[in-house]
């Protein structure tokens, strides 16, 4: 399979040659080089937020500025997230890694030089390639991983770089913020961005791609037989398709497609209720002070930890769809308890915790779950389809809470609405997408029955 991979400029380092078993210094390498690119595409994606107020404040935005940038700013990270799909199926795993990382260091670079409303929503735009690293990880790292009894809990922890990323980005710009301002916060989140991009040089691509690659190049030259056993040397599903944005919406594949696009769209609804606007729902809904913001901040990100790890083990055992329904359906009861349930300040935030646990949690296994449900040739396409719906369903949530809210609901009712329902719904639509046995790495060709 490696002798048929055409050179490139940079050196190629030892291909896998039995994908069911990679060796354990890579699978180490690979997690913590991705590990470690999550860690800061994260950092620059969170890092607007942080700052915008200081962003603000330079320009001399108004509140409604603000706002429309930011929804300016999310709207064209959905756009360079489409790109992210045929980048993975088309021109390769490794490809991809690099471009994401870049793509996050040179955003942050980028950003410092904005000169207001317009061009930073232009070059904000590009953290959609930051915000889709975690795709790429998690097709990459599920081909790398092969049949690893544990890769879900391998995979759990490079998740985990997310509320890390948060951490990591919200103390440098504590520290960095008095002395370089918003710009030179922006300048330094870029640097180790761009070494983690470097050093994906150091990575194989996946024995899958290289697999698709070869077979692809046989079939161009109508040796279809051949293309079709190396395809079944490799573990891939046969299909003599070209990957493209059709295939995912074929009819094998078209529920599973839109039933991940809808429950990537309904959570991120709950995710931006609870998560993104979690201290205003807090101090409005339960009356918890905002002195308690900074611990409810730490906990939200300790809790997102704790459940990443927990759900990538769970997933191992009992199956990442399973996984997901049940902690989607136990996060959106804890939400809604927390809302209408009792109100001291520790059963609030405990139950808030315990809702965040089982919120972002999931995601470990839903993310590896997308990348061992679709067949290797839309691999990448048909995860990222999903995973653009996450900004989208933000933007569905801010304006269904600021809907409701205008129209005299309680902020308890309307964060139970746009937040609590959303979690619920996203766990019951995974109902309807493959159940993939989680002991493969192929899924059949037609989709399971509900």
């Amino acid at each position: 399979m490696h002798s048929s991979a055409k050179p490139s400029s940079v050196t190629e380092p030892a291909v896998i040659t039995d994908p069911a078993a990679p060796s354990r210094k890579l699978v180490v390498r690979a997690s913590v080089i991705c590990f470690l690119a999550w860690v800061f595409s994260v950092y620059d994606f969170t890092l607007f937020g942080t700052l915008l107020p200081k962003i603000a404040e330079d320009f001399g935005w108004s509140t409604a500025t603000a706002a429309n940038v930011v929804t300016g700013v999310t709207a064209g990270t959905f756009v360079v997230s489409l790109c992210v799909g045929p980048i993975l199926d088309r021109f390769g795993r490794r490809p991809a890694l690099m471009i994401t990382s870049a793509g996050a260091a040179l955003t942050s670079a980028a950003t410092a030089l904005a000169g207001g409303a317009i061009s930073m929503v232009g070059i904000r735009a590009f953290s959609g390639f930051g915000y889709s690293e975690e795709v790429v990880n998690t097709v990459y790292l599920n081909e790398i991983y092969g049949k690893h009894p544990r890769r879900g809990l391998l995979f759990s922890f490079v998740q985990s770089g997310w509320p890390v990323g948060a951490l990591v980005g919200a103390g440098v710009t504590a520290l960095t913020l008095p002395t370089f301002g918003w710009r030179g916060s922006f300048v330094i989140a870029a640097v180790p961005a761009l070494v983690i991009a470097l050093l994906m040089r150091t990575l194989p691509e996946s024995p899958v791609f290289l697999g698709l690659k070869k077979a692809r190049a046989l079939r161009a030259e109508g040796r279809a037989a051949e293309a079709a056993a190396v395809e079944k040397s490799a573990g891939i599903e046969t299909a003599e398709a070209k990957p493209g944005l059709r295939e995912v919406f074929a009819p094998a594949l078209r529920r599973h497609t839109l039933c991940l696009a809808a429950a990537w769209l309904l959570n991120w609804m709950g995710i931006q209720i609870f998560s993104v606007l979690g201290t205003t729902v807090l101090v409005e809904a339960k009356g918890v002070s905002f002195s308690s913001a900074l611990l409810v901040l730490v906990l939200a990100n300790l809790a997102g930890f704790f459940g990443y790890v927990f759900h990538g083990w769970l997933g191992d055992r009992i199956g990442r769809r399973t996984t997901i329904i049940i902690g989607w359906s136990c996060g959106g009861a804890a939400m809604t308890a927390m809302l209408f349930g009792p109100t001291s300040t520790g059963a609030v935030i405990g139950l808030y915790a315990l809702g965040l646990f089982f919120l972002t949690g999931p995601y470990s296994a839903m993310l590896f779950y997308m990348s061992e449900s679709f067949p290797e040739q839309v691999r990448g396409i048909g995860s990222n389809v999903a995973h653009t719906m996450g900004p989208v369903g933000a933007i569905v949530g801010s304006a269904l809470l600021g809907a409701l809210l205008s129209a005299g609901a309680s902020m308890t009712l309307a964060a139970f609405a746009a937040g609590a329902v959303g979690i619920f719904g996203s766990g019951l639509v995974m109902l309807g997408a493959r159940d993939v046995d989680r002991h493969r790495t192929s899924v059949p060709a037609e989709p399971a029955p509900v």
